[in-house]
């Protein structure tokens, strides 16, 4: 059966032939290159450069270097340490912190510090530096912190130099889960007071193995090795300072002129490789890693306060129109992966399975439920209802939130979802708007496309608790106000015993699909490509950025 409608599957067919023909040449070429350089040089040992400076091509450049941001979490991380750090087994593993243990009643957490650490302005890493961290979250000294904290902070104090005890307002057993994530970067309190909100933005102090040097707008930033580096988390390589002497961090935003840049050797490594090339390169000799984030993955939320998605059985036909798996397998070449859970992604503790398969391609499904919802089909084949045509408005954040292999995925939904009378709106959003806010209320969009990394399930509280006037939550994209989903979810976060809990998460999932409220569309990935003469980078589990605390040049 042919899941994606003819002209699209024949449109991406003969894109893709074009493009394969011509990789499989350089491909070719590339192959024979490397085989002729390996076997002049395979007698040859790579020996370590001393230092050097690493060449790294980021895709996005942030407005600050630490903030909510996920690009700025991949930046702060190697400017500013965390208390704790995840494994690649996703265990909680010291950092800052040489220890921590809750409450019996799990609304108090004592965190005792490494001793000696400072900042790099010379300043202690104490107790008294780690309450203020808590608090300035809290305020919104990062917005992606404090929505964390929210509804679970209460105070932080330090007990003596080197222990600070956090207490809360309601239980959070993966509490210390969540300080894994750079937003959670421990800064120095003396910058936070003295120096002014640009330079804590340009230049934030914290003791981690990079200072920032020099920030050149609209082309890199330079980070400086930080010589008496002590602190690096439990699952890092290596102790003391980074081998490395410098990292040249570039924002390469278009991914083509990306690739080249590590074909040609001006970078070392690069971020967010596409899905067209990660084979080829592979081939080329390029060391590739690909990490699936926890949380949300990219889906797509229904407004339900506004507009035909009101209707649940509008959602749900909108869910049945779309061979999503067929779509993102095409476009994303076994890179990408399918995600059907529209509440989080498959790397999340308490995924449910049964929630990512509610929902099959079923275009004849899709045009029942429309029929029986009284949208009928005009001569242009989109659907209305009382005089108003099914158009509905699907923005997106292009070049910050959706990359180009998501943008061709959205396409691909646009015309599937037009078979069955859909007529659906993309609006590309460059990144000035969409950070400004563009598209965010409830009047100005019928779906939002979107993701959001975390650790744990603890995320959908993020993602669904209901906005009210006195306590708005501004990324509830569904705009829903629903008290036994909200139930779930907070029962879900206190609950102690992990089976019991991931059991709690997967009931909300399965609520947000049996009601058609988000579904999922690809896994957010993670990606990098390195050349062969940079060692030792790793990816952080937590978020899935890069590492070059133990990276290495060689020759």
């Amino acid at each position: 059966m042919r899941h994606i409608p003819s002209h699209l599957e024949e449109s991406i067919i003969l894109r893709s032939r074009s493009l394969i023909t011509s990789l499989v040449v350089l491909g070719l070429t590339a192959v024979a290159v490397t085989g002729c350089a390996e076997s002049s040089t395979s007698s040859v040992t790579a020996t370590r450069v001393k230092g050097g400076t690493i060449e790294y091509g980021h895709q996005q450049e942030p407005a600050c270097v630490f903030g909510g941001w996920i690009e700025q979490a991949y930046l702060s991380y190697q400017v500013i340490d965390n208390l704790v750090s995840l494994d690649k087994d996703h265990k909680v593993v010291p950092w800052l912190a040489e220890k921590w243990t809750p409450s019996d009643d799990q609304l108090s957490w004592t965190f005792t510090l490494k001793k000696g650490v400072t900042f790099t302005d010379g300043t202690p890493v104490d107790a008294a530096a780690v309450a203020y961290n808590f608090d300035h979250w809290a305020k919104g000294g990062n917005s992606t912190a404090q929505v964390w904290l929210h509804g679970y902070y209460k105070s932080a104090e330090a007990v003596d130099a080197n222990t600070v005890k956090v207490t809360l307002q309601k239980p959070y057993p993966r509490f210390a889960d969540n300080l894994t994530q750079s937003y959670f970067g421990i800064q120095s309190e003396h910058a936070l007071k003295t120096r002014s909100e640009e330079q804590n933005c340009e230049a934030p102090i914290g003791s981690g193995a990079f200072t920032v040097g020099k920030w050149n707008r609209g082309q890199d930033i330079i980070l400086k090795r930080n010589p008496n580096y002590t602190s690096p988390p439990a699952n890092a390589k290596h102790t003391g300072a980074a081998y490395a002497d410098t990292i040249d961090w570039k924002f390469v935003a278009d991914p083509t002129t990306r690739v080249a840049t590590l074909r040609s050797g001006e970078t070392d490594a690069i971020y967010d490789v596409p899905a067209i090339e990660w084979k080829t390169l592979k081939n080329e000799g390029f060391q590739e890693l690909k990490y699936v984030t926890p949380g949300r993955p990219q889906q797509i939320s229904f407004n339900t306060a506004e507009g035909p998605f009101t209707d649940e059985r509008v959602r749900q036909a909108f869910a049945y129109s779309l061979d999503r798996k067929k779509i993102v397998e095409t476009i994303g070449r076994g890179v990408i992966p399918y995600e059907g859970n529209g509440g989080v992604s498959q790397t999340t503790p308490g995924y449910s399975e049964t929630a990512a398969d509610h929902y099959d391609y079923d275009a004849k499904k899709a045009q029942a439920l429309l029929d029986a919802a009284g949208w009928t089909k005009g001569s242009d084949g989109v659907r209305a209802k009382d005089g108003k045509r099914l158009e509905v408005v699907l923005p997106y954040g292009a070049g910050s939130i959706i990359n180009a292999d998501g943008a061709a995925i959205f396409q691909g939904i646009q015309e599937q979802a037009k078979a069955v009378g859909f007529a659906v709106k993309l609006v590309p959003v460059p990144p000035s708007a969409f950070f400004a806010g563009a598209y965010s209320k409830q009047t100005e969009r019928d779906l939002a496309v979107g993701y959001w990394t975390a650790v744990n399930g603890g995320i959908l509280d993020i993602n669904w608790r209901p906005s009210t006037a006195d306590d708005p939550n501004f990324n509830n994209a569904a705009f829903l106000d629903d008290p036994a989903l909200e139930s779930s979810i907070v029962e879900a976060n206190s609950t102690r015993d992990i089976s019991a809990q991931n059991a709690l998460y997967a009931k909300a999932q399965n609520y947000i699909a049996e009601h058609a409220l988000s579904i999922g569309v690809y896994d957010r990935l993670s990606t990098l490509a390195v050349s062969p003469k940079l060692k030792g980078v790793w990816q952080e589990t937590a978020q899935g950025g890069p590492v070059f605390y133990d990276a290495y040049l060689v020759k």
